[in-house]
């Protein structure tokens, strides 16, 4: 098996036919999707159950209760058996390219991962813009993806993933930073820009100022584990405190990067990575 499609589902029936059309059309067809169902409450299952029968490609699992999002996508990667993975949100959709593209770059190459631009579409997936943020990353020690620059679609190798502690299974958010701090410590990650993935934006999403307010929440907790775990005791001459507190404190310590001189130094290394990968 080549390449394994992930999937966290949670009360997201009114958008999945989108995305297992998406996967159906694929330009490579040498995957598996593995489902996990995270207790839903709407007509998820019955909809999934009844598109996927007799596809043995697909595999569905259901968890026995509520778990949230870091518990239900460290299982996928539990049950997935590519040599490449993915993660798909069941509220968006691929575009034909996405498989193909990642798995002829990341077989040719050194890099662990590969990620692509990122489109914004709107609730009918009609395409609106590119997010304008994404680029090149330069993989140090204090990188940690904030602000943004490392997003869908994030396809790197199971290999990889497997040498790591795996994703946190208690965070209900920031999730996709927990995976791509942790996978990039073994390894580089290659931006490919070109359109993979389509983004949907809805009113069930994350745009909800609370939402908002939780989400930077976690993403400070990342952000404060993986310096941790790094073994970082201060940064650019900010010393990181031993404990959590909130996440202005946390991103009080990122300010660093708005500074002319480490925007320079960044891009050049950058250059200079790319001229020799």
């Amino acid at each position: 098996m080549k390449f394994s499609i992930l999937i966290a589902n949670y009360n997201n029936g009114k958008y999945f036919k989108s995305c297992y059309d998406s996967i159906i059309a694929q330009s490579f067809k040498d995957w598996e999707v593995i489902i996990v169902d995270d207790a839903s409450t709407d007509n998820s299952l019955e909809l999934i159950k009844n598109l996927i029968d007799g596809d043995s490609r697909f595999k569905l699992f259901i968890n026995s209760q509520n778990e949230g999002c870091g518990f239900t996508k460290r299982k996928c990667m539990e049950y997935a058996a590519g040599k490449y993975c993915g993660f798909l949100d069941p509220d968006d959709a691929l575009f034909s390219n996405a498989f193909q593209d990642s798995v002829t770059y990341l077989e040719k190459s050194k890099y662990i991962a590969t990620y692509s631009k990122l489109t914004f579409c709107d609730e009918n997936l009609n395409i609106t813009e590119d997010y304008a943020k994404i680029r090149q990353i330069d993989n140090k020690k204090d990188f940690f993806n904030s602000p943004i620059q490392v997003h869908h679609f994030f396809a790197f190798k199971r290999e990889a993933y497997l040498k790591t502690e795996g994703i946190d299974p208690s965070l209900k958010s920031a999730v996709d930073q927990d995976l791509y701090l942790k996978l990039l410590e073994h390894g580089n990650a290659k931006y490919l820009p070109v359109r993979m993935y389509k983004y949907r934006q809805h009113s069930q999403g994350i745009s909800q100022s609370s939402s908002k307010e939780k989400a930077k929440e976690s993403f400070a907790k990342v952000i404060f584990n993986t310096m941790k775990r790094r073994g970082l005791q201060s940064l650019h001459g900010k010393t990181i405190p031993a404990e959590y507190h909130n996440a202005k404190e946390i991103f009080d310590l990122l300010e660093y990067q708005n500074s002319i001189s480490y925007r320079l130094q960044k891009k050049l290394r950058i250059f200079v990575q790319q001229l020799f990968s």
